[in-house]
């Protein structure tokens, strides 16, 4: 019997969350749906959506206040911090701080019980801390990310706004559901534009 996705497939599609990129690694390669003619990957919607359900459950089960958001690029900042809000968690956006989860003499140092990441490639000072200090890492992953110390894979496109916007949206979502603070879909009131960074925020 095949699981109704959290979300219209047609909903995965027009966001490009399956769409990888040219490149792949050894880690990323059993997500692999197929190759487009001009070579991007392909990830698959329903593994997708699988492990979004896995990642949420999982992520429910810390106290949010102990949850480490991460995002160093631009495009996942916005949704991060919008998730981060949302569940409760301690966001950290832009460069990441050598020694925030493993030296207590630094200023921003945070002792986490989980890590979240978006994109490990870039948020890789974070992914080593959290190793070192045997905290779980729960990442998006593209197709070309390296897997080295990451717990917990979602597979997605994490260089898009729109797929970033939407994982994180859902993410976000799917956790309040696990901890019961809300109880149906349409009881969350968030929109995914929240979590789109917008190239410019002059525009009205």
């Amino acid at each position: 019997m095949v699981t109704k996705t959290l979300i219209a497939a047609k909903q995965y599609l027009q966001a490009g969350v399956h769409i990888g990129a040219k490149f792949k690694t050894e880690g990323m390669r059993r997500f692999i749906f197929k190759k487009r003619p001009d070579k991007l990957k392909v990830l698959d919607i329903s593994t997708i959506d699988e492990r979004i359900r896995i990642a949420s459950r999982f992520l429910a089960t810390f106290e949010p206040e102990k949850m480490a958001v991460i995002s160093q690029k631009e495009y996942g900042q916005v949704p991060a911090k919008r998730f981060a809000e949302l569940i409760g968690a301690r966001v950290f956006l832009g460069r990441f701080i050598p020694g925030t989860f493993t030296n207590p003499q630094t200023k921003s140092f945070f002792e986490p019980a989980v890590v979240l990441i978006t994109d490990p490639n870039i948020d890789s000072q974070a992914v080593k801390e959290a190793a070192k200090q045997h905290i779980p890492v729960v990442a998006l992953c593209s197709t070309d990310n390296r897997t080295d110390y990451i717990d917990l894979i979602i597979p997605c496109n994490n260089k898009g706004r729109k797929s970033l916007a939407l994982v994180y949206w859902l993410l976000a979502r799917e956790i309040l559901k696990a901890r019961e603070s809300i109880k149906k879909d349409k009881e969350f009131s968030a929109k995914i534009d929240e979590f789109e960074f917008k190239a410019s925020t002059s525009e009205k």
